[in-house]
């Protein structure tokens, strides 16, 4: 629901600045304020796919408390990221320094339960409550900018 609602903002925003700088629907030449605004909205629409990717695998196969802290942060930091590129070019790259980090947190989880599913099936060995463990310690560190 959250996914959908940013989105949504994202492209209430396109449209907004569509209509503000031309009056015409999308006959947008020479509007720099709309181009950025449609390709801050365009790069995080082709991201979506891969966090929810990661995001379901994380939730599935590790541990769903701190997938979901992060879902929301990643979120948060799309937010920060398209606000900041509406401004310089300059202010969207923390958003997306920050949001490259919480999606490599969520692949690491995602390959830890697929590991530890592994070891289950051939060794006998469950490393689960330790994953868990570590996720959970973990994951408020992506607090830190």
């Amino acid at each position: 629901i959250l996914c959908v609602s940013l989105t949504a903002f994202f492209a209430n925003k396109v449209e907004h600045e569509s209509k503000h700088c031309n009056g015409k629907g999308f006959q947008r030449m020479g509007s720099s304020a709309f181009d950025r605004v449609y390709t801050a909205n365009q790069n995080c629409g082709h991201t979506y796919p891969t966090f929810l990717a990661v995001l379901w695998c994380a939730g599935l196969l590790c541990s769903q408390a701190p997938a979901a802290f992060a879902g929301l942060m990643y979120l948060f930091v799309r937010q920060k990221y398209f606000v900041g590129y509406l401004g310089e070019r300059t202010q969207s790259t923390p958003g997306y320094l920050f949001g490259k980090r919480i999606i490599l947190f969520l692949f690491l989880m995602s390959v830890a339960g697929i590991l530890n599913y592994y070891l289950v099936f051939f060794f006998g060995s469950d490393f689960e409550m330790h994953i868990k463990t570590i996720t959970g310690a973990i994951s408020p560190l992506l607090l830190i900018p």
